[in-house]
């Protein structure tokens, strides 16, 4: 193991020479971090035969949990697993067999011309830099959500895959259901009539207490804190941000809170059926207003983005679990739905549900219930992605989809920052006239960290 500190330009240069004879190199100019890669090569041919050589970024619980469906899939394996704190990597390394090796920075992946993509399922902040260092290494990539914590980083990671050819898919898992895709169906069949309006969220109840109230702390045995927090900013370690993906949703800078990492799952459905683009503005209300905990993030945040003609809204609470037709058994437990709201009826949808509310004299249940099944089943969405890098065709939830959704929630967190509307040039891709809100379509990196300028607006 060796700290971020001591990884040097000249270290990378010799292990990415070793590593990858056939392929990997790197570029100085723009670095994200020192020594990072650059593309060198298009995507290995895979033979019918071969497996695709996959390699794990954070070893956490979401990424054991994508590790194990990539353990399912005959014609995957995974050869390389990393992580910054070692107890993690080593655990999941030993879930591998023993073709996998175990490395302490991800650029040691990268820099193997033997692998031919990248499962990322890192904290939100590193997610930027590392689809893009993914990308100009020539290495396709699945990356969990939230795909990135800003508009610019958004529109720069497309503009990435776009160069670089990258076959892609974002962990919105539930965009591969038969129940959302049943749904896309029924929306796009015409029955519900004109729909303008689209009612999304995601609650529970914290309470005031949060997560709590522990101290800051010194990082385990095996852990480099400086290189978790990489890009983001200096601070002492805490157990509960580094704890889990649940937890880390407490502290704005590593996570953007709840809003980055739930609304990925739920508008993704509203933006899917109605073929959406780039909203054309954003306004978000909202703050911290009960929860006292060693968190920063807010408690509750409510968005609404303009469309042509069509206004989608998305409401998360950590104050209160109420969740209207969706409520279910009693508790404090976690709610989410999604509301079409369509001149002939209304649409109640969750990951599981599906319920019709005819307007009266305007349609029948029935009707909903005759539309034919057009969207095709998914094999499952790490089978997407896999299937993808044979055949060079994009799954259903790419970076050139689902870089949409991810530019109207930053824009969403953008305003709730500023107190006030922002609006979004959707064919210019950029924030028009605003010099205010575009200074901060980028978060502040810690250095060395950065997007290279090639990608960045």
């Amino acid at each position: 193991m060796h700290p971020s500190a001591s990884f040097s330009r000249r270290r990378f240069l010799a292990r990415a020479a070793a590593a990858g004879a056939a392929g990997a190199v790197v570029g100085a100019a723009g670095c994200s971090g020192p020594g990072r890669p650059a593309a060198a090569r298009g995507p290995r041919r895979i033979g019918p035969n071969d497996r695709i050589q996959v390699g794990l970024i954070g070893a956490g619980g979401q990424g054991n949990w994508n590790l194990e469906q990539l353990l399912q899939q005959p014609d995957a394996a995974v050869v390389a697993v990393c992580d910054v704190w070692k107890e993690r990597r080593d655990s999941t390394l030993a879930r591998c067999g023993p073709q996998a090796s175990g490395y302490h920075d991800y650029r040691d992946v990268l820099a193997r011309g033997d692998i031919d993509a990248v499962l990322i399922a890192t904290p939100p902040h590193w997610h930027a830099i590392m689809a893009i260092d993914a990308a100009r290494a020539g290495k396709d990539f699945y990356l969990e959500k939230p795909m990135t914590l800003s508009v610019g980083e958004a529109l720069a990671v497309h503009r990435a895959v776009r160069r670089h050819g990258c076959i892609t898919q974002i962990g919105t898992q539930i965009h591969a259901t038969e129940n959302y895709r049943r749904i896309v169906d029924i929306v796009r069949s015409g029955v519900m009539g004109r729909i303008a309006v689209a009612r999304t969220f995601h609650v529970l109840n914290q309470g005031p207490e949060g997560i709590g109230m522990e101290p800051d702390g010194e990082p385990p045995a095996g852990l480099d804190w400086d290189m978790w927090l990489g890009p983001g900013p200096a601070r002492a370690y805490h157990p509960l941000l580094a704890k889990d993906s649940y937890h880390h949703t407490s502290f704005m800078a590593y996570s953007g809170g709840w809003t980055p990492g739930m609304a990925p799952h739920l508008v993704d459905l509203p933006f899917w059926a109605l073929e959406l683009g780039m909203p054309s503005s954003a306004f978000s209300s909202g703050g911290r207003y009960l929860i006292r905990d060693c968190g920063d993030a807010y408690d509750f945040h409510e968005a609404v983005w303009q469309f042509p003609e069509f206004t989608l809204v998305w409401t998360t609470s950590l104050i209160n679990s109420f969740g209207f037709d969706l409520q279910g058994g009693p508790g404090r437990h976690r709610r989410r739905g999604i509301y079409f709201q369509g001149v002939n009826g209304t649409i109640i949808a969750d990951y599981d549900v599906l319920r019709i509310v005819p307007e009266a004299g305007r349609m029948k249940e029935a009707d909903a219930e005759a539309v034919p099944r057009v969207v095709p089943e998914s094999p499952g969405h790490h089978r997407e992605w896999l299937d993808g890098i044979r055949t060079r065709r994009p799954p259903s939830c790419h970076v050139g989809y689902h870089y949409r959704i991810d530019v109207a929630i930053n824009l969403s967190m953008l305003s709730l920052r500023l107190g006030r509307s922002v609006a979004f040039d959707a064919a210019g891709e950029t924030i028009p006239d605003d010099r205010q809100a575009r200074a901060l379509m980028f978060p502040e990196y810690r250095s060395p960290w950065g997007i290279p300028p090639e990608y960045r607006v």
